[in-house]
């Protein structure tokens, strides 16, 4: 194969990884938000425990999925 060709898929795939990794988080974090909202919904005196867990479990998922957008744009650039 060309070192074009390769250059490209490397593009390419670093493209689809990042895209991949912010649909993923978008998911995640409202998965998160659902839950929170259900709990908080079933158990009202508890809400200030559930937002800060589920701001701090929202929080893992963001940091997560910028790690995976920024190797993926690693892989177009390098």
């Amino acid at each position: 194969m060309s070192f074009i060709l390769l250059d490209a898929l490397a593009n390419a795939g670093g493209a689809v990884g990042a895209g991949l990794a912010a649909i993923g988080a978008g998911i995640g974090i409202g998965q998160i938000g659902k839950g929170a909202v259900e709990a908080i919904a079933r158990q009202p005196e508890a809400s200030n425990d559930i937002r800060a867990n589920m701001i701090l479990a929202a929080a893992l998922v963001e940091g997560a999925a910028l790690f995976a957008i920024i190797i993926g744009f690693l892989a177009m650039v390098l």
